[in-house]
């Protein structure tokens, strides 16, 4: 589409039904649109569009109101109770100022009156591709809550940080695929969030996605969308995550915890550039970047059968692999500095703010947790300090002091009752999650068990909790 915001952003192409019983029309306007870059499909009755809103989902349709059989008020009526999200524009050769005032009052976007061509409809059309960009932002920020971010500045000046900043810098402009390696914590999220930054897509969405966190049963619907009615409940249409990144970005992290089915799915996307709807049967395209990221080793699952080649090659057009804490402890400093800035809510804080030892402290600890556990120590020093500056005694004793499994120990012997395999799994499970601070990837690292596998296990778990409250 070559219509354009104000700050020189894409607008997104429409997927527009066209609505009417005169071959020449539906002919010249499906043209002119889809020269626009929009997507059409036209019908010649009212029928045969109640039938295309049945089975796929559009942006808007551009109804005429005079028709054999269903006329165009039959077709909005239905319209407005099979597919509500759909916006439309009235057309008739006519111009009754009454059906005007009705169409509008129905919910009309416009009313144009023919004879017209598709460039006149080019400033309603740029209106609903602005609010279709403006409701897939609200959809991404809506997904994005619970992560509250700064900068995506990427910090460290030590050899390895250097490279990475070099090939980020590199890649960003173009739209090739990325592939993020790295152990739990590095940031790989934050590195994709750097890429999109400095790309051409930065004012458009950047939607996070964490494979391994999908409900199994719902993995195709959170990224491809459903319609109404396409599985239990599925009570309204949905956009998936693909489409709400429409434009901008789509991160995928733990992309090896997808199941082959998916992958499979996922690889006729990155092919094809097309996306179908769960219980649609017509396919739309979407301009999406896809930046993965993985801490496994995606190589080794090929060669075991984990992982689909095809895909593994097809997401590894670039690769930019994340080196742990424990390897660039110069930059430790730096990065505790920034991250207490942050959790102070300040640009920045003084060099002297870690004093020596506690700096000194930090460079000492191996890290198994990476940035993030380096994170989580910095905010309870934060919070122990009061917003002084740090001193050791503020930072918590696993990193202060060496602590062995014995100091410790899962207590599940401390119970009125006989405790099932089940209940004892659950609490190793909680109790780990505990130790770690809640961090799931090392809490499934620690237990040797697949991250998709603790969530469905935590999800059984609130499900049975939920059931015993009821």
């Amino acid at each position: 589409m070559s219509s354009r915001i104000d700050d020189g952003v894409k607008l997104p192409p429409l997927r527009l039904l066209l609505v009417d019983d005169e071959d020449a029309i539906r002919v010249m306007l499906g043209k002119g649109l889809r020269r626009m870059g929009h997507e059409v499909t036209a019908c010649e009755d009212g029928h045969a569009a109640i039938r295309e809103f049945t089975d796929s989902t559009f942006d808007a349709a551009l109804i005429d109101l005079k028709m054999p059989g269903m006329d165009g008020w039959g077709v909005i009526a239905r319209l407005r109770e099979i597919a509500p999200q759909t916006d439309f524009i009235v057309c008739s050769g006519h111009g009754d100022i009454d059906d005007a005032v009705q169409a509008f009052r129905l919910g009309a976007n416009d009313y144009m009156r023919k004879p017209f061509v598709a460039p006149d409809l080019e400033p309603v059309l740029r209106r609903l591709a602005q609010k279709k960009l403006l409701a897939n932002k609200t959809i991404a920020l809506e997904h994005d809550l619970e992560t509250v971010r700064g900068k995506t500045d990427l910090i460290g000046d030590t050899p390895s940080m250097q490279r990475v900043k070099t090939l980020v810098e590199r890649i960003a402009p173009t739209d090739s695929s990325v592939l993020i390696l790295g152990e739990t914590g590095t940031g790989k999220e934050l590195v994709a969030r750097r890429v999109h930054d400095l790309s051409k897509r930065a004012q458009m969405p950047f939607v996070a996605v964490n494979c391994g966190a999908l409900p199994e049963n719902l993995v195709e619907s959170e990224l491809f969308g459903h319609k109404k009615g396409a599985f239990t409940g599925a009570d309204t249409p949905r956009k998936g995550l693909i489409e709400v990144a429409n434009g901008g970005t789509l991160f995928l992290d733990e992309l090896g915890e997808l199941d082959k089915s998916m992958q499979v799915k996922l690889l006729r996307f990155l092919e094809s550039g097309e996306i179908r709807r769960v219980g649609e049967n017509d396919a739309f395209h979407v301009d999406v970047r896809i930046i993965c990221a993985t801490n496994r080793l995606l190589s080794d699952m090929v060669q075991e059968g984990g992982f689909r080649e095809d895909l593994f090659f097809r997401v590894n057009t670039f690769e930019i692999r994340l080196p742990p804490l424990r390897e660039r402890k110069d930059d430790i400093a730096g990065i505790a500095r920034h991250l207490a800035a942050r959790h102070l809510k300040r640009q920045s804080v003084p060099d002297d703010f870690i004093s020596a030892d506690a700096v000194k402290l930090l460079r000492s600890h191996d890290w198994p947790g990476n940035v993030r556990e380096l994170a989580n120590a910095i905010e309870h020093a934060v919070i122990m300090s009061g917003g002084q500056p740090i001193q050791p005694d503020d930072l918590p004793t696993s990193v202060s002091r060496k602590i062995s499994a014995n100091d410790r120990p899962f207590l599940v012997t401390n119970f009125t009752h006989p405790l099932t395999l089940r209940e004892i799994e659950m609490e190793v499970i909680l109790q780990t999650l505990e130790k770690l601070d809640g961090d799931k990837p090392r809490t499934a690292d620690e237990l040797g068990i697949a991250l998709k596998t603790l969530y469905n296990k935590l999800n059984q778990h609130q499900a049975q909790e939920h059931s015993k409250a009821g």
